[in-house]
């Protein structure tokens, strides 16, 4: 399987954002149009797109699924979408309109058995968990609330549910364009056996490198090709 750069759509307001470490207010992205920088990415050569609803992650409810329902109907490649899925109809909902992962934190976190249900209904391929981790302890709740348990172990407990990949995302690191930690990343393939995508704090092109080497299977890249560090077309050689 080759390694995928991911761009990220993520959507607050009905604007594409990107914040730092995920706190509302600190955008230093703010575009007015999300399609259209869904469809740029694609144009780019993006053969997946991760689509986040940021209000459904704070709020729990998908604010900006009308968005998200344009970007799928308009970009034709695989995309997963996260953010407010909190029952088994939001993710049904996502799965019908054509999505091919839906990505479940804060559900995964307090109702595993939503996990199995949609893993043996729909397959583990369509079911990614993110582990979006501050100081080694998983987060919920748009980050802001810990759920006591580290991502290795959850990790561990969802790919025996059925979760076909993992998301991890260090919040320490996410937005800051500082550079990323690979060891979290590299503890946690280890573990899981199954699909680890890696998202937060990949500043340069020698980031997606140490990514890859760390075991992981792509990596979401937002704030970094938003403000042009590198070009998506050089992220995929790169790491070919």
């Amino acid at each position: 399987m080759s390694f995928e750069v991911v761009p990220a759509v993520d959507i607050k307001d009905g604007k594409c954002v990107q914040l730092v470490q995920g706190i509302p207010g600190t955008e230093t992205i703010s575009l007015e149009d999300p399609v259209g920088a869904a469809m740029r990415w694609v144009e780019e050569g993006a053969k997946r797109l991760h689509l986040v609803d940021l209000d459904g992650a704070f709020e729990g409810t998908r604010k900006n699924a009308h968005l998200i329902k344009q970007i799928v109907e308009t970009c034709s490649v695989a995309i997963q979408v996260g953010g407010g899925i909190r029952s088994y109809e939001d993710a049904v909902a996502l799965l019908n309109l054509g999505v091919d992962r839906i990505i479940m934190g804060t559900a995964a976190v307090r109702d595993p058995a939503l996990v199995k249900r949609l893993a043996d209904k729909y397959g583990g391929e369509c079911i990614m968990v993110a582990l979006d981790t501050r100081n080694n302890e998983v987060m919920i709740e748009g980050w802001r609330r810990g759920a006591g348990v580290n991502p290795v172990k959850l990790g561990t407990q969802m790919k025996q549910l059925g979760a076909g990949s993992i998301l991890f995302t260090n919040v320490n690191v996410e937005g800051l364009l500082r550079g990323i930690d690979p060891e979290p990343i590299r503890a946690l393939v280890q573990a899981v056996h199954i699909p680890v995508i890696a998202s937060g704090g990949v500043a340069t092109l020698d980031d997606l490198i140490a990514i890859r080497d760390a075991g992981a299977a792509g990596a979401v890249v937002g704030t970094a090709l938003y403000k042009g560090n590198f070009t998506l077309k050089d992220a995929m050689k790169v790491v070919e």
